[in-house]
């Protein structure tokens, strides 16, 4: 029998850094699900395609096709019409859409079948804005992982200077802030904790530490 782990949280939270590692670590298989609304969300872009109801999005939808894959090392591949995107999807502009799109109720219902599917056959460690409420609502373990804007904010800076990115750290931040407002008031599936999920605040943490902890977490309650 698969075990699902839904670990949610807001943008720059480190979900996709720390849920990679402690699927690693416990051997189970890590799936990042805001690289598919990102995926989606750079369709529409090359597309010149609006991130709201409507025909054109609904043909665009319905002609492009989204996989998640990986590699020789383990490592996931995003890929869009084929093509590896998996770098692409990564800078503010990726982000800012992926977060417009995913408030899409079309988008959702193309991308939540994909996700349930994979937790139905593998243990999974998945993260993203609704796993816990929405995706996977009986995920046997659920995390909320967060912390202050301020920190989110200065390692999402940090991680795209280190990739050599033009970037102000101030408007790094208002984009952190304006992704929560975006994710924590869309009328769909809106980002909040679970009832049952237990909180994670990794303000103080390193990297490192923060991993430990959701390690620890899923072992207690293993």
């Amino acid at each position: 029998m698969s075990i699902a782990i839904a670990i949610d949280g807001p943008a720059g939270a480190g979900k996709s850094t720390i849920s990679k590692a402690a699927a690693k670590q416990l051997g189970f298989i890590y799936i990042d699900t805001g690289a598919l609304y990102r995926t989606v969300g750079l369709a529409a872009t090359r597309r010149g395609v609006e991130p709201s109801e409507g025909k054109e999005l609904d043909d665009m939808l319905s002609s492009i096709s989204v996989e998640l894959t990986f590699n020789e090392k383990g490592e996931q591949v995003v890929l869009l019409d084929g093509e590896d995107v998996s770098g692409s999807i990564r800078t503010p502009e990726a982000s800012m859409m992926a977060s417009k799109i995913s408030a899409v109720p079309a988008v959702r219902a193309y991308l939540l079948d994909l996700q349930r599917d994979m937790a139905k056959t593998n243990n999974v460690i998945m993260d993203g804005r609704d796993i816990g409420t929405v995706v996977l609502p009986n995920a046997e373990i659920k995390i909320f992982l967060t912390a202050a804007p301020e920190a989110r904010a200065e390692r999402r800076y940090k991680e795209l200077i280190e990739k050599g990115m033009d970037v102000k750290y101030e408007d790094v931040l208002d984009d952190v802030k304006t992704r929560d407002y975006n994710d924590m008031n869309r009328d769909i599936a809106p980002l909040k904790q679970a009832d049952d999920a237990v909180l994670a605040d990794t303000t103080e943490l390193d990297l490192q530490g923060s991993i430990d902890l959701i390690v620890s977490i899923i072992k207690e309650r293993s």
